[in-house]
């Protein structure tokens, strides 16, 4: 029995001890909590200038190098997808971002300068086609990257988007150093080399492309409304080769035809959107042409042009919170629909122009960022919603991502010049004017607008 004893303690003691070599309890495995950070809210100023100098870093940090002009586009997971193909309305957008950046301190006054003398020198080399650059062009050659089979030589409308910035760096730089007078002046010999008279191919409007090999076959005359105002504008006030005021009247305005009576959310469109009468067009319509025209008190026999971009901003915002699709996500303070990237129907990446007839789910926040302008506190709780609550997700190296969609949980993390540029440059106008007042006071661009009827309350004609 004592040995019995013994072996029944021993075992006892073995079996109670199996759960652990050192013969304790294994305690039970305890999940820390999840810690969030704690969300970093911002001011409003705070907020913009963040924005603002970001995004300026695509016009600086991941510009093409050769050239120093904007890249068509930088994917920050593959940066070398497509480095060397440069943009001509993109870069008129960077050489306003160069200004404003010089202008607030981002990049000092000899680094601008030293920038805008290379694209300036690019430039100057680089395809013409009468003048006019191509839409793309090889920023290490310089030689035209066809946009379309029969798009291989002029855009002027890219052109003009191109020129109205050459005419900004003018007036910031002409009256400063020896060398920054030698600067604007190659800008000023550079916008003047622009024969916009040969873009109306002998008609009263003007005509988008011109080719070498296919001369007027792709046949795209620029008649309102949608993007292309500034083309008439820079043609009007060009000192070497302007355009009569009757292709303004006859071509952009249809004659007449370019006024519209309807009202959208008690709103008047005032003018008729191209293809996009109910609504309005993608929103980019009321950016474009506005980074250096100054819409603020500005109108001719057709338009009130701040009347016209403040109800065009609105309707998109009030469509976005009316939210008709039902798309997760819209509302007050996300919104937003212009030509971006976007989701493909198999979630993969392409390209539309997102506009309340045209709503994918996908908002851009190019749109409300540089509708800033018009819709300031519409567009800052925006900007506080992204920044906020889906940095993760739309925040990059070169600011918010191109696009984005709750409802999909998606975002296009790709960037596009002509998405970040006017970005830049409203949020530069809403805080200074500053790229407004330096365009509008070039004494060209006064005479072209009075040339074709315009009078400005704010700039005094």
């Amino acid at each position: 029995m004592t040995k019995l004893s013994a072996l029944f303690i021993l075992f006892s003691f073995l079996g109670c001890s199996s759960d652990s070599e050192s013969g304790t309890v294994t305690p039970p495995v305890v999940t820390p909590p999840v810690v969030t950070p704690p969300v970093v809210k911002l001011s409003d100023e705070e907020l913009m200038n963040l924005v603002q100098k970001q995004t300026f870093a695509y016009f600086w940090e991941y510009a093409q190098t050769n050239s120093g002009m904007a890249r068509e586009r930088y994917h920050p997971q593959d940066p070398a997808f497509d480095q060397n193909i440069v943009t001509t309305g993109g870069s008129g957008f960077g050489l306003m971002a160069i200004v404003s950046a010089m202008s607030r301190g981002y990049i000092t006054r000899d680094q601008g300068t030293e920038r805008l003398n290379k694209i300036a020198n690019f430039l100057s080399t680089a395809d013409r086609f009468h003048g006019a650059w191509p839409h793309w062009i090889d920023g290490n050659t310089g030689h035209v990257i066809p946009f379309g089979t029969m798009d291989n030589g002029g855009d002027l409308v890219e052109t003009s988007f191109l020129a109205a910035g050459m005419i900004t760096v003018r007036e910031y730089l002409k009256n400063g150093t020896t060398t920054e007078k030698v600067l604007a002046q190659k800008y000023d010999d550079l916008w003047k080399g622009v024969d916009w008279q040969w873009y109306t191919n002998n008609q009263n409007k003007l005509f988008w492309h011109w080719s070498p090999n296919y001369e007027w076959q792709k046949n795209f005359p620029l008649e309102g409304y949608n993007e292309c105002l500034i083309t008439y504008v820079m043609a009007a006030a060009s000192p070497s080769h302007p355009i009569s005021p009757a292709a303004y009247h006859q071509g952009w305005a249809r004659s007449g035809g370019i006024v519209s009576a309807n009202v959208k959310y008690n709103l008047p469109l005032i003018l008729k959107h191209n293809g996009a009468e109910e609504y309005g067009g993608p929103l980019f319509w009321a950016h474009y042409s506005y980074l250096g025209l100054d819409p603020t008190k500005l109108s001719d026999i057709y338009a009130n042009y701040w009347d016209l971009n403040v109800n065009h901003a609105r309707i998109d915002y009030l469509y976005c919170v009316s939210n008709p699709k039902k798309y997760k996500g819209y509302g007050a303070n996300y919104w937003g629909l212009t030509a971006s990237y976007t989701r493909n129907t198999d979630g993969s990446i392409g390209y539309d122009a997102h506009m309340p007839s045209n709503d994918k789910g996908v908002i851009s926040p190019t749109a409300a960022i540089s509708s800033i302008v018009y819709t300031p506190a519409e567009s800052k709780t925006l900007m506080h919603n992204l920044y906020e609550n889906y940095k993760t997700d739309t925040w990059g190296v070169a600011g918010f991502y191109d696009a984005h969609s709750q409802h999909f949980q998606w975002t296009a993390q790709r960037y596009l010049a002509i998405d970040q540029g006017p970005e830049v440059i409203m949020l530069e106008n809403y805080r200074t004017g500053l790229i407004w007042n330096l365009f509008m006071n070039a004494p060209e661009v006064k005479q072209g607008l009075i040339a074709l009827g315009f009078h400005s309350g704010k700039h005094g004609f």
